[in-house]
């Protein structure tokens, strides 16, 4: 009985161990399969896109007729020609323009008012990185020259219960106002003038007249800072002897019935459904008139793809506009991307040969175009900064859109004008009136997505396939390094019968964590230093007249000082001194922590902003897998070790932040103009907008080259 139950056969592990078993036994192949994979699939993101579609049903976006006429083009025409005469009132004339557009909010019947607000100073202080700092009473002893002065007008709706409303912004300089600007506050105008008749609104309507002298994202975050927040002071608190504001108010005074109209405090209407940010630019070098939508907010944030859907169609096929998104024009012509391109469409051919309804593969110039514009998409994402003052809705959870008209010829001709003030008109009526039908918040389309063209997106559950293959490799090498660094036993030769198996069992457990716990400690210190330099800037911008280039060079020498004087307090040394055979083989247990760490990093940042974590995972990744101790590599001599040397070098010179900025940007913009200073001015850019990207290359990709790079040196 007892001998039956000795030779019993041993139970097989579960299916899903012995699979963690053969990857592990394997993982080199793995890796290469699935960065490779990664690779591909984000080169086929251009193929993979799908048409955009309106999820929404009760959008039904041009299913009305536009009720904006030749009217409303008069009343735009008399705006814009009462502004652009104001150039030739150089004194007073910011005064003027804003109490202009006030009277003719006035006449409209539109609750009006005035918000004022300061400037808000981008300097980088890292208590107030995720948000900005209070610029209220802080800041009262600012002179009121430096105040910014928004005029708001707001018109109830006939069919609302004011719980709902819609935003029109039109940013503009009121110190001078351009012919672009003009017509832009022309057709916001002549929209304005149309809703105050209409009897189907059911949402109300607030027109921000955003003065942009300090910048057109400043003074609509302010806005909708005070929006959001209880204010308790007035246009009263201001000074009557020195502020402008309060001339402003004395010379409305002079009309009765615009005074009774406008209002001290702080107006506010419902809950924002939507925001449209509009601006008229002069592009001549067009053929046609075109339409520009810009959408990225801070962290890589977006609006619902059923807003953009919306814009899109009305404009295409209601005004015949040409709808562009931005795109990377230094791809344009990369021959690489072409022959690509070639590539994939040869392959559409033959797989269509094979079965008519496999619809793989567009045709080479598509795929150039698609793929210039997801670049651009995934770089605008992955920068944190938003691309115009719809950045300070998304902010807080509405959804809104910069549309950039542009005109195929000048604007000084007056058919030319008026046709264009038409269509520009109906462009923005027919987007209040869908967004006017919905009945909820934007939900039902996409959030997370890139664009390949105006009219076709990647959704996140196809472009986070490219992020997971090429993050996948990484725990599999990781507890393939960690078995590899404890093949050798220590115990090994010692007969584990004996009375001493036991206690060298016991010591070999012991060294094992000791080891584990030393490499640990070191990448611990390395991240923890990744983080003092990410605040060095924050002591480096309170040195008086410092130059871009200076703060560089101080920044680099403060960052490499500060590694050793933390690792002397902490008491974890990174000096390579004479050490035993054990002491040697320790790299892999470093590389294995190392990789784990990149591993942890690139995940918690895909759930901040997804495209900086798979951009840096196209770096980070080969950079982690191929590093590895340049001696044993050259010691070898053969061609497979050298050319890993060579690539370990060439990763390693690229993921050094700085060299991979300027070997970026001098692929893309040329090597003439490049300074020092550059990646100063672009950290100082991404900082100041609060970019989650800034912590991610301080925090989780300067250490990890650090570490690759340590692990390069390993003395083996």
């Amino acid at each position: 009985m007892a001998e039956s139950e000795a030779e019993a056969p041993k139970a097989k592990p579960r299916p899903i161990v012995r699979l963690g078993i053969f990857l592990i036994s394997h993982s080199c192949l793995f890796s290469v399969i699935c960065c490779t994979a990664g690779v591909l699939t984000l080169l086929l993101l251009p193929v993979l896109a799908k048409n955009t579609y309106i999820s929404e049903n009760a959008l039904m976006p041009g299913s009305a007729n536009p009720m904006f006429s030749s009217q409303e083009v008069s009343e735009a025409n008399r705006l814009v020609k009462s502004l652009t005469s104001l150039d030739s009132k150089p004194v007073g004339s910011g005064i003027e323009s804003q109490r202009l557009i006030a009277e003719y909010m006035s006449d409209l019947g539109a609750e009006i008012s005035y918000h004022k607000f300061y400037p808000r100073s981008n300097q980088f202080h890292p208590l107030h990185f995720f948000s900005y700092p209070d610029s209220g009473s802080a800041r009262e002893n600012v002179s009121c020259i430096s105040h910014g002065l928004n005029t708001v007008g707001i018109i109830r709706a006939p069919r609302g219960d004011g719980k709902e409303a819609i935003v029109l912004v039109t940013p503009y300089n009121s110190l001078k106002v351009g012919l672009g600007e003009a017509l832009s506050l022309g057709i916001a105008y002549s929209v304005f003038s149309l809703l105050t008749q209409v009897t189907w609104l059911a949402k109300d309507i607030i027109w921000l007249v955003a003065d942009s002298r300090y910048g057109e994202y400043t003074a609509v975050d302010a806005w909708l800072r005070d929006y959001h927040m209880p204010v308790f002071s007035g246009l009263s608190a201001l000074n009557a002897e020195i502020c402008p504001v309060s001339n402003v108010r004395n010379e409305l005074k002079e009309n009765r019935a615009t005074e009774r109209k406008i209002n001290d405090g702080f107006r506010r209407a419902g809950t924002m459904a939507a925001a449209l940010v509009i601006k008229v630019t002069d592009g001549r070098e067009h053929f046609e008139d075109s339409l520009s939508i810009y959408a990225e907010a801070s962290n890589g944030q977006m609006p619902n793809l059923d807003l953009i859907n919306i814009v899109n169609y009305l404009a295409v096929h209601r005004q015949g506009l040409r709808v562009k998104v931005e795109k990377m024009r230094s791809l344009i012509n990369c021959r690489w991307l072409k022959i690509l391109g070639e590539i994939l469409q040869s392959l559409g051919h033959v797989a269509k040969s094979l079965n008519p309804q496999w619809k793989f593969g567009i045709p080479a110039a598509d795929y150039v175009e698609g793929a210039a514009t997801l670049a651009s998409s995934l770089y605008y994402q992955a920068l944190g900064v938003p691309t115009g003052p719809h950045g300070a809705f998304r902010d807080y959870e509405i959804d809104a859109i910069t549309m950039e008209i542009s005109s195929r010829v000048a604007l000084n001709n007056k058919a030319r004008k008026n046709d264009f003030l038409l269509r520009g008109g109906r462009l923005i009526e027919g987007v209040i009136r869908t967004v006017n039908n919905l009945l909820e918040k934007f939900h039902q389309s996409f959030f997370l997505y890139l664009l390949t063209s105006p009219s076709k997106f990647v959704s996140v559950g196809v472009y986070m396939i490219a992020f997971a293959l090429l993050v996948a490799s990484l725990p599999v090498v990781a507890a393939s390094l960690y078995v590899d660094a404890y093949k050798v036993d220590p115990s090994f030769g010692i007969d584990k019968s004996t009375p001493q198996a036991s206690a060298t069992d016991e010591l070999s457990i012991t060294l094992r964590s000791c080891k584990w716990l030393n490499a640990a400690k070191k990448v611990f210190l390395v991240h923890l230093w990744g983080a003092v330099v990410s605040f060095l800037p924050y002591f480096i911008c309170q040195i008086p007249s410092c130059t871009p280039t200076t703060s560089f060079v101080v920044w680099v020498l403060l960052s490499s000082f500060s590694l050793p004087i933390l690792s002397l307090i902490l008491g974890s040394s990174f000096s390579y001194g004479r050490a035993s055979q054990l002491q040697k083989r320790d790299w892999t247990l470093l590389k294995s922590v190392t990789i784990s760490a990149a591993f942890i990093g690139l995940c918690l940042m895909s759930v901040i902003n997804f495209a900086t974590a798979e951009i840096g995972a196209l770096l980070v990744v080969p950079m982690c897998l191929m590093a590895q101790p340049l001696k044993l590599d050259i010691r070898s001599r053969s061609l497979r070790k050298f050319l890993r040397v060579a690539c370990n070098l060439a990763l390693g010179f690229l993921g050094f932040p700085p060299a991979g900025f300027f070997v970026l940007k001098g692929a893309f913009e040329g090597f003439g103009g490049i300074t020092v200073g550059d990646f100063w001015n672009w950290l100082e850019s991404i900082w100041s907008w609060s970019s989650a990207t800034y912590l991610y290359i301080g925090m989780v990709h300067l250490p990890c080259w650090v570490l690759c790079i340590h692990v390069l040196l390993h003395p083996c």
